[in-house]
């Protein structure tokens, strides 16, 4: 992502509602699993830390962070977060059969070569481990926000279940996430498209995209909503959304 854009990102992720929102969407669905306090969970993208402090503080014991982002890691050290390197996450340095739990919230996207990713994290998953993966939806969603985010691509839920089974994954679960927001962000997007085109990297030089601080008041109100949502997402699955994960397993043979 463009460097302005991770600094503000840095600043926002521990209190901003959208990134706490997913944060315990990520959390509630890792609690689902009834993991034994010992597995080894895994971070892809973990940025400066608050999920693996989580994580940490409910009795997870076996917990990694990666990210590609040097100041992300330094961050993560800096609020004390121990076992982070800086990786790339197409390219993990760690044995096959390492993990019970890879997670990979808005990562995926990131990468150019998607089935590369996914045969790394899938190799580096234990017979029977779990893949929980996060993106953006829909390509008509495209904007501003994915630029200056680097992305590749965004994600229909046929088109992450589709690559999560060509990488060997059984998939469990499937989801689109943030109904609150989808009707608001496809008219504010799909207009702007009409009036300015597809937006480019030259187009928006000094651009933060959608990532700004709400005042307080503001922010809860949108907390607040987005746990709600979490809550039902514990029941039953969100027929759309700003964004879609998936949960897949990796075949015991």
């Amino acid at each position: 992502m463009d460097l302005s854009y991770e600094a503000k990102y840095h600043q926002l992720e521990e209190r901003h509602w959208w990134f706490a929102g997913r944060r315990d969407a990520v959390f509630d669905i890792i609690q689902g699993l009834k993991l034994p306090s010992e597995a080894a969970i895994l971070e892809i993208g973990c940025s400066g830390g608050p999920l693996l402090q989580r994580l940490r503080a409910s009795g997870y014991t076996d917990v990694t962070g990666v990210d590609v982002s040097t100041a992300a890691i330094e961050l993560a050290q800096a609020r004390g977060v121990p076992n982070v390197t800086v990786m790339d996450g197409a390219a993990l340095a760690f044995s096959s059969s390492s993990f019970d739990l890879v997670i990979a919230s808005d990562v995926l996207e990131h990468i150019e070569n998607e089935s590369r990713a996914l045969q790394e994290w899938v190799r580096v998953l234990q017979p029977g481990g779990q893949l929980l993966v996060f993106v953006p939806a829909h390509n008509y969603l495209w904007s501003a926000h994915d630029v200056v985010n680097h992305h590749f691509r965004r994600y229909s839920r046929l088109s992450l279940v589709r690559g999560l089974a060509a990488a060997g994954l059984r998939v469990q679960r499937s989801s689109f996430w943030n109904v609150a927001l989808y009707f608001p962000v496809a008219l504010v997007r799909l207009v702007a498209r009409l009036l300015r085109g597809r937006p480019t990297t030259t187009s928006l030089a000094g651009t933060t995209g959608d990532l700004r601080q709400l005042p307080g008041l503001a922010n809860y109100t949108l907390l607040s909503w987005i746990r709600l949502e979490n809550w039902l997402l514990r029941r039953i699955d969100m027929p759309l959304g700003v964004s879609v994960f998936a949960l897949a397993q990796k075949p015991f043979s």
